[in-house]
């Protein structure tokens, strides 16, 4: 018991490190499992391209198909030699032949004329326009020509005749107009024209599905080989170029080694574990990389899972794409993924994983290094234009240099493969274009991810660090002298970490929201008031020290409601750490120096626990007592800065930071620097 006990501890214990693992082993899965199993060609060649591999033999026999080029030519000739279907409806000629003989005798009146003679008159007009047919018009047939060669199916016999010999029901009333002219009588007339243009039928119908039918008849018929390669035979040898027809048979011996393993189960099965193998070094690399040269980003668990569903949403798509249309992977946008790693991170991991995504995605497509090169080129402009994002409208700006880069890289391979532009595409073009439109899609998704896994982007903090945001405005009008030492708090904080290192849009937002709860009193606080009288003279040290204390949770819940972003309101939380408010404690203990609770004059923390939470309250001390200063001299300024930072590390304000004493030394040369500036103190040259 006591060993599962122990196990158990462990597992408790190394839990966040077991999630880890495990989201890189699941990420790996998923990979592998949606992997195209093609066994991949392994020598690489282009056309009118030296062969740079060993002199290749057949390594079996195999036909040699067709370019796709070819294949299409030949189609298109089988297609257009086909000649549209019409069906002869015999129900409905019989059926409008019936009608007529039943209405002719219901309707006629003897004293008009010879009923025999008329009844076939009639019969005669209707039995010729109906045996020659009246097609019926539609949208497909209104692109047939006159002279067109059609085929009327009537009575399982196919005949041929031009379009234009079939009637319509225009030329139909035509020659009835014809027949019934020499009739003396109108009465007759127009009683015969009325019955048999009531009986007639459009006969002749356009059969789409016969047609389709012939069509594919046709089509199926086309030999997709034009000769074999034996056993053995000599293909290509070192050195020599590969012209149209060796680039033929090269890709013919290609798409038979993919046939090969569709077909063969052990080379699926041994396909699948050359895909694990190299899928799980390359995982092992990249897990390895993270934790032993990124630890800040291996720390966080978020980080992790961002990281591995960015590669994801990436591999997964080009995967689908190389199953269902190959033809089509230069149209996913892995570019976005670039752009999106710039957003939440820096450019070193940013390369790190776009380059690993890409090794992934290029074990699977039919040209790798082509694949790998291009895609390469593009993520490296994509990261370098991300690098000097200032506002949304980078994103945009990134997208087009995206297209830009692809088809200059486009135009670059063609003139050094082809030497000419002879084989410029404008589909090419097309889907660069369309990779191009869907990196746009990188803002809304930066959002979404900003809100699922709790980061803030330097796009919102600059929003957020905006003067005219609501809670800033909010500020500035009700806590004035407060807004302004934030102001000259958040200029000292960029500064310090400008020299020290960290992020400084970060740290300058912060700063800007540290004192927000002093807008529920801010003439509690010095820099609010006006003259000489002071809130404080009316209420006991205690509560004067409660009502300064609570203006860092008065900040924590104001900015929760303005939905303030967690790392923000951490420089609320943490900006006095765990100090004393050392006035009112002072004054209580001269006034009451046995009775009192040192825990009613302390903040209740916690201290910071990063760089730029640190820096934040070395520089916030200090500005502040520096207003306070009577004589403002180089020595003055010097001997503050030291004792207030020095004071904080020694009540171990900092023990959680990954602050170092080199960066604090460099802290307070900078704020000396800046405050000799502010106050416009001279250097004091020695004698």
């Amino acid at each position: 018991m006591s060993k599962i006990k122990n196990i158990v501890e462990k597992i408790r214990h190394s839990y966040y490190g077991i999630m880890k693992v495990l989201a890189f082993v699941l990420t790996l899965a998923i990979v592998v499992a949606l992997m195209p199993r093609n066994i991949k060609f392994k020598y690489e060649y282009q056309k009118m391209r030296p062969w740079q591999h060993e002199t290749l033999y057949a390594p079996f026999n195999f036909p040699i198909y067709k370019s796709e080029e070819a294949v299409k030519k030949e189609k298109d000739e089988a297609l257009s030699k086909v000649e549209p279907i019409f069906v002869f409806d015999a129900l409905g000629t019989e059926t409008g032949r019936e009608k007529l003989i039943k209405d002719f005798d219901a309707q006629w009146v003897d004293t008009i004329g010879n009923k025999e003679y008329y009844d076939s008159l009639v019969l005669s007009i209707y039995d010729y326009i109906e045996n020659s047919g009246i097609v019926a018009k539609n949208d497909r047939t209104n692109s047939f020509k006159g002279d067109e060669t059609v085929v009327v199916v009537r009575n399982k016999v196919q005949t041929k005749c031009k379009y234009d010999d079939l009637n319509t029901m225009s030329t139909a009333s035509a020659y009835i107009q014809s027949q019934l002219r020499d009739i003396e009588d109108m009465n007759t007339m127009q009683l015969i024209n009325n019955l048999l243009h009531s009986s007639l039928r459009q006969n002749v119908l356009y059969s789409e599905s016969m047609t389709k039918q012939a069509e594919k008849m046709a089509t199926d018929n086309i030999m997709l080989t034009f000769g074999m390669v034996q056993k053995d035979e000599l293909i290509i040898m070192e050195g020599e170029i590969v012209t149209e027809e060796k680039f033929q048979i090269l890709s013919s011996l290609q798409h038979e080694y993919a046939d090969i393993t569709a077909n063969n189960f052990f080379s699926r099965n041994f396909l699948f574990y050359g895909q694990l193998l190299l899928v799980s070094i390359i995982f092992l690399v990249l897990f390895l990389t993270i934790r032993l040269l990124r630890p800040d980003v291996y720390e966080q668990l978020r980080y992790i899972n961002l990281i591995l569903l960015l590669m994801l949403l990436t591999i997964v798509p080009s995967f689908l794409l190389l199953k269902y249309a190959p033809t089509f992977i230069f149209l996913m946008p892995v570019a976005i993924m670039a752009m999106l790693l710039m957003t939440f991170f820096d450019a070193r991991i940013s390369m790190t994983i776009q380059i690993v995504t890409l090794i992934i995605i290029s074990l699977a497509v039919p040209n790798p290094f082509q694949y790998f090169f291009v895609q390469l080129l593009v993520s490296f402009v994509a990261i370098f234009t991300m690098t000097k994002r200032s506002s949304r409208a980078s994103y945009f700006g990134t997208s087009l240099a995206v297209f830009v880069t692809y088809v200059v890289v486009y135009l670059g391979m063609m003139l050094i493969f082809d030497g000419d532009f002879d084989s410029f595409s404008w589909r090419i073009i097309i889907i660069y274009a369309g990779n191009a439109f869907f990196t746009m899609l990188a803002l809304p998704l930066a959002l979404l991810f900003e809100r699922i896994f709790g980061f803030v982007t330097d796009l919102s903090l600059l929003e957020l660090s905006n003067t005219n945001s609501p809670l800033l405005r909010k500020l500035a009008s009700e806590a004035p002298g407060t807004f302004q030492h934030a102001m000259q708090v958040a200029d000292l904080c960029e500064e310090v970490i400008y020299n020290i290192g960290g992020n400084a849009m970060l740290v300058r937002t912060g700063a800007m929201y540290h004192d927000i709860g002093k807008t529920r009193n801010p003439f509690y606080f010095i820099e609010n008031q006006n003259g000489k009288y002071s809130p404080h003279d009316d209420v006991s040290n205690v509560e004067s020290a409660q009502i300064i204390i609570g203006h860092v949770l008065d900040g924590i819940e104001i900015c929760r409601k303005y939905h303030i972003p967690e790392q923000i309101i951490d420089f609320v939380r943490t900006h006095h750490g765990t100090r004393r408010t050392e006035y009112f404690y002072q004054m209580e203990l001269r006034e009451n120096p046995e009775g009192v609770d040192e825990s009613d004059f302390r903040y209740h923390g916690p201290t910071p626990f990063s760089k730029e939470t640190a820096v934040l309250m070395m520089c916030d001390a200090v500005e502040a007592a520096s207003r306070s200063m009577n004589d403002k001299t180089e020595e003055s300024i010097s001997k503050l800065v030291d004792n207030i930072i020095d004071g904080q590390m020694k009540a171990n304000q900092f023990d959680n930071t990954n602050i170092t004493f080199h960066d604090i030394t460099v802290t307070k040369k900078v704020l000396k620097k800046k405050l000799m500036n502010i106050y416009h103190v001279r250097i004091a040259y020695p004698d």
